[in-house]
């Protein structure tokens, strides 16, 4: 039998899976993420893992196809990562130093990415070949599948579609400076951030007034219970995701668009806004496309680790 290892490094813990050749997960635990020295200590630890639970498991490396890795930042084709500010990366030759380390074939990608791949292969893409995974959290991430292979592009940013500007008039900034991006909106802070603006208008009576401090699980409880204002702000918040997926649409033409991350337990109404917006605002070429809701949760990065050397 052959084995694959997925990793996902994130800011506090290291996500670690063991799957068989065909994807079935065996086994999956977690290591803290040393982030003193800017990181220095965290491939080292991921190694040692990595061969201590072959060592467990009596696996032998010659059976270890090969290990994927995704990681909070951009990374390039040859497993070069620039700036992981999370986990205090410079510049690091990820792919390089892990095969010195474990003798094992390795593969790299941006953490966005390689839980897309993972969405498409073993989630709420599969039978997909190419889709747009839009992560919906305290941020909105993306990640671009296309032949069933991630879009890196050419500085390990591709499908960063929080920061496509939606409402160029905006004037507050969003956290990477600039101004008017999707993230803005479309995040778990962001329709909270509408949500208090709305708010401050006194004469908008909503039953959002009794959550305080409010959150955005609240905003769409209280839209499936009717409540106006609430609706308003879901409606608000599809509209501008679906803004940003025209234009993905209109470059990359994915078959899916896939919904995933804390926000998109908002469910039925939100993909039932995003949908409605997205087909009345593209040409009919583009038009007709899935719109899913993720399926891996906190699994996808280990998966879609693993299915880069599935890939491969």
């Amino acid at each position: 039998m052959n084995y694959i290892f997925g990793i996902d490094i994130g800011g506090t813990t290291v996500k670690c899976g063991l799957f068989e050749e065909g994807g079935k997960l065996l086994d999956k635990w977690e290591i803290p993420t040393d982030r003193t020295d800017n990181g220095a200590n965290i491939i080292g630890d991921v190694a040692k893992t990595i061969l201590a639970k072959a060592e467990e498991k009596k696996i032998d490396k010659k059976s270890i196809l090969g290990i994927g890795m995704g990681v909070p930042g951009p990374v390039l084709s040859d497993g070069t990562v620039y700036r992981c500010p999370n986990i205090g990366w410079g510049i690091v030759k990820v792919k390089e130093q892990m095969e010195a380390l474990t003798g094992c074939k390795v593969f790299a990608g941006n953490d966005a990415n390689v839980a897309a791949l993972g969405e498409a292969y073993f989630g709420g893409g599969r039978g997909f070949d190419s889709i747009l995974m839009v992560t919906l959290g305290t941020g909105v991430g993306g990640g671009l599948i296309l032949g069933g292979k991630i879009v890196c592009g050419s500085n390990g940013a591709a499908a960063e579609i929080g920061h496509i500007i939606v409402e160029p008039d905006e004037t507050d900034l969003c956290g990477c400076g600039g101004h008017g991006h999707l993230e803005q909106y479309a995040s778990a802070t962001g329709i909270v951030r509408m949500a208090k603006k709305l708010l401050l208008d006194e004469t908008v009576e909503s039953a959002l007034r009794n959550h305080m401090p409010l959150t955005a699980k609240d905003i769409f409880d209280e839209a499936k219970n009717g409540d106006a204002a609430a609706l308003d702000l879901t409606d608000k918040l599809g509209k501008y995701l679906a803004l940003a997926l025209t234009h993905v649409a209109a470059v990359a033409d994915p078959q899916a668009f896939v919904i995933g991350g804390g926000v998109s337990r908002a469910g039925g109404i939100l993909l039932n806004a995003i949908e409605r917006h997205y087909n009345d605002n593209i040409l009919k070429a583009l038009q007709g496309k899935k719109f899913l809701l993720a399926e891996l949760g906190n699994d996808a990065g280990i998966y879609g680790a693993a299915s880069m050397v599935k890939a491969e």
